[in-house]
């Protein structure tokens, strides 16, 4: 493989992650407030977020109990953990793009 092959994989890889990237979060952000609109999280649009999100927020519910037995507040930190990954992520590709380049 020479030099500009390795170059144009990593840029392919990341250009398809900047655009799933920001569909998976705004996709989290809408099943979170879809808990807000009754019947919303039992549609089958609903259901499908919570097949792709659930698994996610699990192990931090059973680390961060709710707030007063109501308020659930592992969404909050899901966020703050996507956000380290993204950044992780793009110091990952550039990384790459040192290495191949």
């Amino acid at each position: 493989m020479d030099h500009s092959t390795g170059v144009n994989i990593v840029l392919t890889i990341y250009k398809f992650y900047t655009i799933i990237w920001p569909i998976f979060t705004w996709g989290f952000i809408i099943y979170i407030l879809s808990s807000w609109i009754p019947g919303l999280r039992e549609s089958s649009f609903g259901e499908m977020l919570g097949k792709v999100y659930e698994p996610l927020m699990e192990p931090l519910r059973k680390i961060i109990p709710p707030i007063g037995g109501m308020i659930d507040i592992s969404p909050i930190f899901l966020i703050i953990i996507f956000q380290l990954f993204n950044y992780g992520m793009h110091h990952v590709f550039n990384a790459l793009l040192n290495v191949v380049s």
